[in-house]
């Protein structure tokens, strides 16, 4: 027999793997994996937490609030505002101190810091100009009410109301300009003297109401036409300024503190109503002046 004829025939066996099915597959690692990557993450903001202070907490917050979103592309509009977390903390069994990072000059490096406190501090003063603009518009509001006001007071008086046409009034550069003048068989003054009629009289003690209600000065002035006074030795620089001065006395018996009272003057027919007709019945007349509050001084002036 043959040598060969002893040997075994050799056999070859292939195994096939079938993977996947059951829970014999590889799904749930991958769910493990998200598992332990939100527990990383949700232990990660426990620390972040526990580590801020109030004030980095309230920054987070307005991070996150879409009305607050910050628009600058430095460090203090991320999420601590600026700050960072000191090497020391929680890691080592103590409190988290926050070292801040200057965004500024220190006032060792910028005198005008020390000098101007306010302005560092990034609270910038208005200018001397814009206050006057926004003082001016609240007096012009303020004088559109008084005026308003003084025709409601007429008309509410029914024996002087037809008087309101013998009332001018106007905003001016120093105020509130209110002028009673005469009309045509409207007189507001005895002829020649400085009485005015029970009717003015009337008249300028319902424009003492309104006054009161307003916190401004009043200058006064008198004012006559280009006519001589009948009395001899007395001109109409008298008579102006006694007519303006009975309109004092009249301010004053209703009400009006003598402190608000700044000027008490006679024009005479220096400053004519109708230039081009210097008799004339409207140049007769006593002006009130509700006066403009004085405008803010520039820094420094004065010193």
């Amino acid at each position: 027999m043959a040598a060969g004829a002893n040997t075994a025939p050799i056999v070859i066996k292939k195994v096939k793997k079938v993977s996947g099915g059951g829970h014999h597959g590889g799904a749930w690692k991958v769910a493990y994996a998200d598992f332990v990557t939100a527990m990383m993450a949700f232990f990660l903001l426990m620390w972040l937490i526990n580590t801020t202070s109030p004030e980095q907490k309230r920054g987070i917050a307005d991070f996150f609030a879409p009305a607050s979103v910050s628009q600058t592309t430095s460090g203090s509009g991320g999420i601590l505002a600026g700050t960072a977390l000191a090497e020391s903390g929680v890691r080592h069994g103590e409190g988290a101190p926050v070292v801040m990072r200057s965004t500024g000059p220190s006032e060792a490096e910028d005198p005008a810091a020390k000098s101007n406190p306010e302005q560092a501090s990034g609270q910038l003063e208005p200018s001397t100009d814009a206050l006057s603009r926004a003082k001016a518009l609240r007096e012009d509001t303020q004088f559109d009410k008084a005026e308003q006001s003084i025709r409601q007071a007429i008309q509410d008086l029914p024996d002087i109301a037809e008087l309101s046409k013998n009332v001018l009034m106007e905003k001016t550069p120093e105020g509130l300009r209110i002028q009673i003048v005469d009309q045509e068989g409207r007189s507001m003054f005895s002829p020649g003297e400085a009485r005015l009629t029970e009717r003015a009289q009337r008249l300028i003690a319902a424009v003492s109401g309104v006054i009161l209600d307003m916190p401004n000065r009043v200058s006064i002035s008198g004012h006559t036409d280009m006519s001589a006074p009948p009395r001899k030795g007395y001109s109409n620089w008298e008579l102006s300024s006694d007519r303006a001065n009975s309109a004092r006395k009249i301010l004053s018996a209703n009400g009006v503190p003598e402190d608000r009272i700044y000027q008490v003057s006679g024009k005479a027919d220096s400053e004519p109503l109708f230039p081009d007709d210097p008799t004339a019945p409207g140049n007769r007349r006593i002006s009130i002046t509700l006066l403009r509050e004085a405008p803010a001084l520039p820094p420094g002036h004065g010193l």
